[in-house]
């Protein structure tokens, strides 16, 4: 599964570094991708919102949003 989760406040690098290391270190997570204001996270279908959110919050910010995304396609 995917999702993108909004993050209002994430302006600088350490903040993105801290995020992608908070996400990271998840069970069931895949693979975090994180850029200033949001993250997409590819995980197993076993991890839930509130801990995607717990886990964001544990490093100073909030989660405005989370989106489901479609699972990315093998390329051909």
């Amino acid at each position: 599964m995917r999702c993108e989760l909004l993050i209002p406040g994430m302006v600088a690098i350490h903040a993105r570094n801290a995020v992608y290391t908070a996400l990271g270190g998840g069970a069931g997570v895949e693979r975090a991708e994180v850029e200033l204001g949001r993250a997409v996270v590819t995980h197993d279908g076993s991890v839930l919102e509130d801990a995607l959110r717990a886990a964001i919050e544990g490093v100073g910010f909030g989660v405005a949003e989370i989106r489901l995304l479609p699972r990315e396609l093998p390329l051909a």
